[in-house]
């Protein structure tokens, strides 16, 4: 697969685009006009800068308000084409995109089109230029791929063929199959952009909301299934219109849609039964660690904590100063050394989780996978990389381990000298999920390392409103639902999840919740070991009596203990406390879920964090 990517979707100048698109890995690029227009440098110099780094120019693009123009304005447009040929020649390209006319002053005339097309088609041949025309979704009469193929087939000329973009098609609704009509040796270009499902007008979605494959709602892996399945071989590249990725880091962007472009090449072959280079996503039997880094001081505080939470201490690592907690099928582990990974993340972040150990059935092959997607493995040569244990880096700078998920019982008995302990526990028995909170130019880019990575779905985005501001929040799940991550993110400065980042000094999991079979049980017991839960107010609970019909006496006892309540349209139900925040850094909640209910209590979520911004000015203890 050759990749590509268009300068119109990542941020800075030409020259800076440019150098991160070769740093990234691109094999080339679409030279977007705008971009060239507003640039310094001459296309003869943009040219040799491009053949320094390693690039080829493989697309000119775009050139608008071609066909169908009546009168005097027709030659005007061949005479454009003409001008645009001579800048193509600087810059050593030989594609360009022709996109369906807008102007008001275009005739949809089917015959006229093709008359245009054929004279543009003989000026391309003399200046050996190869013409992609393109449906714009809001094209003026062409806006569907079907309506291009007609017209290129109809004028049959072999400068002439079809360029085709996912984003055109889907948002319209067009089914991919209808791409088996294509004959690909007429297909001049492919230009690939998801995006998510929203009701608004087709011009405006895709100026500001385009996204990387993976990264929104549309079938783009299906799209790209059909075009492989016709034997297309040329480029795949992305043409991403976003504000955001406009607005942010280039280098990011241009990972990400380097890393979407593989893993969208990868899906697509294997919906067509074809054998990929890579390992197939890996799914992810459970989380079978989450580890804290902390001083010698912040543990001292922090191990209060977790033994009020029913965890008891029951072992010790051979060589370094790493604790060991358990309760159920939960593992915490306590990170104190004084050198590595750890000890850093504690110096950046202060006392927080800094890692996750996942398993999986072949660590091996994972890492194959993360390398071909440019997902950094971390490697200081610690007793657990040799100990079979890799890890890759994760959300902000944390990492995820890899377990063989045979083999987890050996870790901790190789690992790990047992200690004695007397703990009763409080009923948690599993962690349920983890949530994340990453800073907004991220929240696509996280939700594409999981699921580029692991054999797990995005759910349905949610907009959470914060007393300071809405908060986006999407949960990533593994089919079983053994494994579940949500991904929070706020514009605002003031929410919770950018306190969160900037108490900690960057992104990372802001929370864990574990489960119990009985939620009041546990809550008593957390109450009696002087646990701080999240004290909820006391509208909330009057208004459970009205919604739901639930006994006083049962919605007195909650209130008590600060329980939460939700029902979804089945009947099953969803059970949670919070508690109170380690040092503004990290929390936890209890859940138990009764009958099918998959879903974490959306609606209560505006509840949580109202109650959690009524200590946003109290000092860290």
């Amino acid at each position: 697969m050759r990749t590509s990517i268009a300068t119109v979707s990542v941020s800075g100048t030409l020259e800076q685009k440019l150098t991160a698109i070769a740093a990234a890995g691109y094999d080339a690029v679409e030279i977007f006009e705008t971009d060239l227009l507003s640039c310094a440098a001459s296309p003869r110099e943009i040219a040799r800068q491009l053949d320094d780094l390693g690039l080829t120019c493989a697309l000119y693009q775009p050139f608008r308000d071609f066909e169908g123009m009546p009168g005097e304005l027709r030659q005007r447009a061949l005479d454009r084409a003409e001008r645009k040929f001579d800048v193509m020649a600087e810059l050593g390209t030989d594609r360009i995109l022709v996109c369906s006319n807008c102007s008001p002053h275009s005739l949809g005339e089917h015959d006229r089109i093709v008359d245009d097309f054929r004279a543009l088609g003989e000026r391309a041949a003399a200046r050996g230029v190869l013409v992609g025309y393109e449906a714009l979704a809001w094209g003026r009469h062409v806006y569907d791929h079907r309506q291009v193929w007609e017209i290129v087939k109809a004028v049959d000329h072999p400068s002439i063929g079809i360029l085709l973009d996912s984003f055109h098609s889907l948002s319209r609704g067009i089914p991919n199959e209808s791409l088996a009509e294509i004959d690909p040796a007429k297909i001049v270009f492919v230009q690939l952009a998801d995006a998510p499902l929203l009701s608004m007008d087709l011009l405006f979605w895709s100026r500001h909301f385009r996204c990387m494959p993976g990264q929104g709602d549309l079938p783009v892996a299906g799209f790209v299934a059909e075009l492989l399945k016709l034997g297309y071989d040329g480029p795949l590249s992305l043409e991403i219109f976003n504000d955001r990725f406009r607005a942010g880091s280039t280098a990011l962007v241009a990972q990400d849609g380097l890393r979407s472009l593989v893993a969208v090449h990868d899906q697509a072959e294997r919906l067509i039964g074809k054998r990929s280079p890579l390992p197939p996503p890996s799914p992810i039997g459970g989380i079978e660690f989450i580890e804290f880094a902390a001083s010698d001081e912040e543990a001292t505080r922090l191990e209060p904590l977790l033994a009020g939470l029913g965890f008891a201490k029951v072992g010790q690592h051979r060589t370094l100063q790493v604790d060991r907690w358990r309760q159920g099928a939960i593992n915490l582990v306590v990170n104190r050394e004084q050198r590595g990974f750890a000890h850093s993340y504690d110096i950046m972040h202060g006392a927080s989780i800094c890692a996750l150990g996942l398993t999986v059935p072949n660590p091996d092959a994972t890492l194959r996978r993360a390398r071909a997607l440019a997902i950094q493995r971390y490697d200081d040569g610690t007793p657990r990389e040799s100990a079979g244990m890799p890890a890759l880096r994760g959300v902000g700078g944390s990492l995820i381990y890899l377990l063989r998920d045979t083999a987890t019982d050996r870790t901790w008995t190789d690992e790990f000298r047992p200690l004695q302990s007397h703990a009763e526990g409080a009923g948690l028995e599993r962690v349920d999920h983890v949530a994340a909170s990453v800073d907004i130019d991220e929240f696509l880019s996280w939700q594409l390392y999981w699921t580029a990575l692991f054999d797990v779905a995005k759910q349905v985005e949610l907009d959470i409103p914060d007393p300071a501001g809405l908060v986006q929040s999407r949960a990533i799940e593994g089919s079983d639902g053994a494994f579940r991550v949500t991904m929070n993110a706020s514009g605002g400065r003031g929410t919770l999840s950018s306190r969160f980042i900037g108490n900690v000094f960057g992104a990372g999991f802001q929370h864990i919740a574990f489960t119990t079979p009985d939620i009041f049980a546990t809550a008593r017991t957390l109450a009696a070991n002087g646990v701080a839960t999240l004290a909820i107010p006391g509208n909330y609970y009057d208004d459970l009596v009205a919604r739901f019909g639930l006994a006083d006496d049962l919605v007195a006892e909650m209130a008590a203990l600060n329980i939460l309540f939700d029902r979804d349209e089945a009947g099953n139900e969803y059970w949670q406390l919070y508690t109170r925040a380690f040092e503004k850094r990290f929390f936890f909640e209890v859940i138990e879920r009764r009958g099918a209910y998959t879903g974490y209590g959306a609606a209560n979520a505006p509840i949580r964090l109202g109650a959690q911004s009524q200590f946003r000015a109290e000092p860290v203890a």
